[in-house]
């Protein structure tokens, strides 16, 4: 579908394209298509040219790091607030990490060559969309502080939070696996983690999924961790509005 609309006006569930100027969201529309957003598929290629950049409607990419020993750690999180290819936006081709999906979902797909187009087109769309970037960039200064200085049930409480600001409902779709992953840590350390929230009534923790039970007893044990990216993003960009 080349034109994300009902009725004859957009229907848009992704906040940047909700915000964005009308002039630069006609350069846009033209080159938009829907596209399903599966678990672990991947969005941005390391060292690789950006093929397209992804407005997320539904469910959440994971920016990773790795090393060359292959030890992964997530850096970032974009959800329906945002996008990928953000290289494009500060005009490089491509980025140094991974971002891949990690809740299933959809998204808005433009692809690289209109985008890059629409960039040069219009200097208003480059600098509100460098709006996003530097929320991103912020996200990923706490998500340093918060992995140094943080205890790691504090850190997965900052992290519940996150993924509850961009996913419908109270259940969220996550493998002890997969959580080591984006804390960075090892498996048996999530396990203790989520016991001690579940412990505290905060969440309750079932295979393959974690049950969010208490936002704001997790706001208090995530220690200050969380809010400070979040206040961005509404002073640079605007309120979040439910998906």
């Amino acid at each position: 579908m080349s034109d994300p609309t009902r009725d004859g006006s957009p229907q848009y569930r992704n906040e940047l394209l909700r915000f964005m100027p009308a002039d630069d969201l006609a350069l846009l529309a033209p080159h938009m298509q829907r596209c399903a957003l599966p678990v672990r598929m991947m969005l941005v290629t390391p060292n690789i040219p950006i093929e397209a950049v992804y407005f997320i409607e539904q469910g959440i990419g994971s920016v990773v790091a790795s090393t060359a020993s292959g030890h992964d750690a997530e850096i970032g999180f974009i959800g329906f607030e945002g996008m990928t290819g953000s290289a494009l936006v500060m005009g490089d081709d491509r980025a140094a990490h991974a971002c891949f999906v990690q809740l299933e979902g959809e998204a808005i797909r433009i692809d690289a060559a209109p985008f890059n187009a629409a960039l040069a087109a219009s200097p208003t769309l480059r600098l509100f969309l460098l709006r996003f970037v530097n929320t991103l960039h912020t996200q990923t200064g706490c998500t340093a502080l918060v992995n140094a200085r943080l205890k790691l049930e504090e850190r997965l409480a900052r992290w519940l939070l996150m993924c509850d600001d961009r996913v419908p409902g109270e259940s969220l779709a996550m493998t002890h696996e997969f959580l080591s992953i984006m804390l960075g840590v090892r498996r048996p350390g999530v396990t203790v983690a989520l016991q001690l929230l579940e412990g505290r009534a905060l969440i309750r923790s079932r295979r393959g999924e974690i049950v969010i039970r208490d936002r704001a007893g997790l706001l208090e044990l995530a220690n200050g961790g969380y809010g400070q990216a979040e206040a961005e993003y509404a002073r640079l960009i605007g309120e979040i509005m439910p998906g």
